[in-house]
């Protein structure tokens, strides 16, 4: 690697590291994924797109594709089950990196749905990256080139690197999220508890254990039977509020 890019690779790294430790909400998130995708499209030598595959309630969705091709390719690997992202992201190899090295040649028999539809909108080879960790979102980064056996052990490495990156960030937004989650439903459970213990006199144990045995009894979750009793109590307040006002 000459200097020149080497410096664009570390400047590449550098800008994405600084953009992980400074993202704290869902836009900010996609922001960043959109800026990853960028990069390695910019830095990485023979690729000329790429977006990222991410599961979504059992579907298999097109992030920031940098051009409307490259979203339609990914949307017909997820609709066919087919295709480099999809083996990545369903039964990647050891090192996560599945690479299509001419869809036109020997690699259409490993995709034969795929392959020339991929040719036919101008691209012969494909590399795409697992982004998953341990118990985060399943994705993919991929990488599309117009050349046939455009990536060579470089651009895999660097194409690992920045696979790195994003699944470092998607497993820390991901933890975010259930950690938030958790959150909203402690407050959620405190609120119904107050409730109960100003209605029926109940000291916070007493009023847990009402919570408990209503769940129990409705086979609703605790959480959903929380919700429930605050909204009743929100909207008997408006309601009393209304026949004041009359």
């Amino acid at each position: 690697m000459n200097s020149s890019r080497h410096d664009d690779l570390v400047t590449a790294l550098r800008q994405a590291a600084r953009g992980l430790a400074s993202r704290r909400s869902i836009r900010d998130l996609e922001e960043t994924l959109g800026q990853i995708v960028t990069s390695a499209v910019a830095t990485i030598p023979g690729v000329d797109a790429g977006s990222i595959s991410i599961t979504h309630h059992g579907r298999i969705e097109t992030r920031h594709p940098t051009t409307e091709t490259i979203g339609k390719l990914d949307r017909t690997q997820s609709e066919l089950n087919e295709g480099p992202c999809i083996s990545a992201i369903e039964d990647p190899p050891e090192d996560g990196i599945v690479i299509a090295r001419d869809l036109a040649g020997g690699d259409a028999r490993r995709w034969p749905r795929f392959a020339p539809l991929a040719v036919e909108a101008g691209y012969r080879a494909l590399m795409s990256t697992q982004l998953s960790a341990n118990g985060g979102p399943r994705a993919a980064l991929n990488l599309y080139s117009a050349g046939a056996d455009a990536f060579d052990e470089h651009a895999r490495t660097l194409a690992g690197l920045f696979g790195i990156q994003a699944a470092v960030l998607l497993y820390g937004a991901d933890t975010a999220h259930h950690l938030q989650r958790a959150v909203d439903s402690r407050d959620l459970i405190g609120q119904a508890k107050g409730i109960l213990m100003e209605r029926f006199s109940l000291d916070d144990e007493a009023a847990f254990q009402m919570l408990v045995k209503s769940s129990q009894d409705t086979n609703m979750k605790l959480t959903d039977v929380a919700r429930w009793l605050t909204s009743e109590t929100g909207k008997r307040s408006v309601r009393l509020g209304t026949e004041r006002e009359r």
